[in-house]
């Protein structure tokens, strides 16, 4: 059983985590990667809640495809930093910043959630999935998510989040193959983002300060 999970493309606003529509640049990241997944057939296609997450389904697999809207895939709250600049942010909190830095278990963002939340809400979708029998199930969603997800499903445990990549590229692709036989997952690729090459302007290093 195959589980494609794909972060949705960039945001229109620089304010974190608000929920706003993809930017053209997002538009263009989830263009590309429909052309790269024309062939994916999926049984399943979850989605976030946020318009961000939905609006990137809809370019990949066609607005009248059929999406389970989960609110459990949507991204780690934010809390206090929810709506402000990171660089507005970076001064506010830089005990947290260190703690991010040092890559600490189970780090709670300011006011907000901590990974082993993520995950314990996130798995829900995954164990429903799983019930359904379904060959292949895409999740669009967030990188909070993908990241609490992968090191749950792989038994790192999920507050070992910051240790699966330091930032997962807008419009990546990560999978992950579960084994009804013995039960677990394995990790067959991860913040796959092959179809941003060639287009440096569209990736997190042409934007990231």
């Amino acid at each position: 059983m195959r589980f494609i999970l794909i972060r949705h493309g960039r945001q229109s606003s620089p304010l974190c985590n608000v929920d706003v529509e993809l930017s053209e640049e997002g538009r263009q990241q989830a263009g590309l990667l429909a052309d790269r997944l024309k062939q994916l057939k999926p049984d399943r296609i979850y989605t976030s809640s946020l318009l961000r997450a939905k609006q990137t389904a809809g370019i990949l697999f066609g607005e009248d495809s059929s999406f389970l809207e989960r609110e459990e895939l949507n991204e780690i709250s934010f809390g206090d930093m929810t709506g402000r600049r990171d660089a507005d942010n970076l001064v506010r909190y830089p005990e947290y910043f260190a703690a991010k830095k040092r890559k600490e278990d189970n780090l709670r963002l300011p006011g907000g959630e901590s990974p082993t939340e993520v995950y314990d809400r996130a798995v829900k979708v995954v164990e429903e999935a799983i019930a359904c029998k379904a060959e292949t199930v895409v999740f669009v969603t967030h990188g909070g998510v993908i990241r609490a997800l992968v090191a749950g499903l792989l038994g790192l445990g999920a507050g070992q989040m910051l240790r699966i990549a330091d930032s997962l590229e807008h419009t990546s692709v990560t999978e992950l193959r579960y084994s009804q036989e013995a039960g677990c997952f394995s990790l067959e690729r991860l913040n796959d983002a092959s179809h941003l090459e060639g287009r440096p302007e569209l990736c997190r290093d042409a934007w990231v300060k």
